[in-house]
C-alpha cells in the first residue's frame, strides 16, 4: 500500500478503519464483536512505523532527538490500556471501547492533517 499511496494517507484510512471496527465491537456483540476487535490488529500492523516516519520527516539535524522523542512517547500508549481498564470497571467492557475508538480518530487527524510539514520562512 506505501508504494501506491502516500503514507499520510494509508495511516489515515487504516485509522478509519480500526475505528470504524472498534465501533462495530461496542455495537454489536457475540462473535461479530470478537473478529472486529481481532481484525483491529490488523490495521494496527501498519500504524507504528507510519507515524513514526511522518514524525520524523524533514528534522535534518534534529532526527536523532526527534526519534528519540517519538520512542519516548510510546510509554504514553502503555497508559492507554490501564485507562481502559479503569473505564470498563466503572462503564463496562463494551462502552470502554470507546476511548480507543476516539484514539483512532485522533490518528486519522495526524495522518490526513496533523503529519504535514510546515515550512516556517524567517522573517527580517
Amino acid at each position: 500500500m506505501l508504494r501506491k499511496a502516500p503514507p499520510g494517507k494509508v495511516l489515515g484510512g487504516a485509522a478509519l478503519i480500526a475505528s470504524l471496527l472498534v465501533w462495530t465491537t461496542v455495537a454489536t456483540s457475540g462473535s461479530v464483536a470478537m473478529w472486529s476487535v481481532i481484525l483491529v490488529g490488523m490495521f494496527n500492523s501498519v500504524m507504528f512505523p507510519t507515524i513514526f516516519t511522518l514524525g520524523i520527516t524533514d528534522l535534518g539535524p534534529l532526527t536523532g532527538k526527534g526519534s528519540g522523542l517519538l520512542i519516548m512517547a510510546i510509554v504514553g500508549g502503555a497508559l492507554l490500556p490501564v485507562l481502559q481498564g479503569a473505564l470498563a470497571d466503572s462503564i463496562g467492557i463494551h462502552t470502554a471501547f470507546v476511548m480507543p475508538a476516539l484514539c483512532y480518530l485522533y490518528i486519522v487527524f495526524y495522518g490526513l492533517r496533523g503529519s504535514r510539514v510546515v515550512r516556517v520562512v524567517p522573517r527580517g
